[in-house]
């Protein structure tokens, strides 16, 4: 299966408990929570590409096209 690089946005938000909750715009169903940043952006990448490799395989990845950036993430899926 051919590989397609595309960039995600990730609308990162530090919640007042002090934990960082990622959400994207891109990635429909993209949820994930962790205590530091540099760990919330690894599990949301991690998770996006999973979702996309998921969405690739039955056929219904849509490329996003947004113009707002919140933080790029570059995945090969």
């Amino acid at each position: 299966m051919k590989k397609t690089s595309i960039t995600i946005n990730l609308d990162i938000e530090k919640l007042p408990e002090g934990w960082y909750l990622a959400t994207s715009p891109d990635v429909q169903g993209l949820v994930a929570q962790e205590k530091t940043f540099e760990k919330v952006v690894a599990t949301a990448k991690e998770l996006s590409q999973t979702i996309l490799e998921l969405e690739k395989k039955e056929k219904r990845l849509h490329i996003p096209s947004r113009e707002r950036v919140f933080y790029p993430v570059e995945l090969s899926v």
